[in-house]
């Protein structure tokens, strides 16, 4: 029910920011941003799952083809009392894996190559029990709206620096044509973008990483996956779009400092104490 409610606050706020944009062209700029946010918040409810896979350009694996990948999943899945997700692999060389989906009947789970090549069958086991509980939480519908936001703040402020830098909208009122505004609106879009997400994603990684730990019955596993998933996210560069970046189960950028002042991820190395010390008990 929580998680229900955020989505919703979600989806009301995109259609709210959406309308504000809006309104810079006056009433009749309401009306278009209000239709514009509804098929936004529509389209990240319906459509989440597909354009995360796409982004990662992904493919789907069937089970004559990964018959472990398969086997694990399907033992997870039992094990959550939640339908068996569909599965991909994504051919990103950086070791790291993600689920999304609108809910547990329509998730679908990816594992990258790099994943598939550095960890082994066990460590593997527990990065799906962690990225099945985002499943079996309804974390990922959260997440994906969420990216959505993140991804219509960036929209809007290309906007605004295309309209700050040839001068679009002036002549108008309601402070179209100051300056001011859209220099503001240009710097600190991406800020708001990436406290929406930091703020969504950091507590649901702890608890996830939990219920994965009581799922295997042990933290072990993912705890070895996280500090192999780190290093290797510290080596090799990933081609994510930063708006899904929450999607994973470590920070696929490490590029800037803005990235590691607004990372969506709680540190890793508490993430393992925790695992370790049974704080997940």
């Amino acid at each position: 029910m929580l998680n229900n409610l955020k989505t919703a606050a979600l989806l009301a706020g995109l259609g709210a920011l959406c309308m504000f944009i809006g309104s810079f062209w006056g009433g009749a700029g309401i009306v278009v941003g209000l239709l514009v946010g509804l098929a936004m918040a529509g389209g990240s409810y319906w459509f989440s799952d597909r354009l995360a896979i796409r982004s990662a350009r992904a493919v789907e694996v069937s089970e004559s083809q990964m018959p472990q990948y398969h086997a694990i999943v399907a033992d997870l899945a039992a094990r959550a009392s939640i339908p068996k997700p569909r599965l991909y692999v994504s051919p990103q060389p950086q070791p790291n894996a993600f689920a999304t989906g609108r809910n547990p009947a329509n998730a679908a789970v990816c594992v990258t190559e790099g994943l598939l090549k550095t960890l082994g069958w066990e460590e593997i086991q527990g990065v799906i029990a962690h990225e099945l509980s985002h499943v079996r939480n309804r974390d990922i519908l959260i997440g994906s709206v969420a990216a959505a936001i993140a991804m219509a703040i960036t929209f809007v402020a290309s906007m605004a620096r295309w309209a700050f830098v040839f001068g679009g909208g002036q002549g108008g009122g309601n402070g179209r044509d100051n300056p001011l505004a859209s220099l503001l609106m240009l710097l600190l879009a991406p800020v708001a973008a990436g406290l929406i997400q930091m703020a969504i994603s950091r507590g649901r990684e702890y608890e996830a990483d939990a219920s994965a730990a009581r799922m295997l019955g042990t933290g072990e596993p993912l705890a070895r996956a996280l500090e192999r998933l780190e290093a290797g996210a510290a080596r090799i560069p990933a081609d994510v779009n930063p708006a899904e970046a929450s999607a994973y189960i470590v920070n696929p950028l490490r590029g800037s400092d803005i990235t590691r002042l607004f990372s969506t991820h709680p540190p890793v190395a508490e993430r393992i104490t925790r695992l370790r010390t049974n704080a997940w008990a």
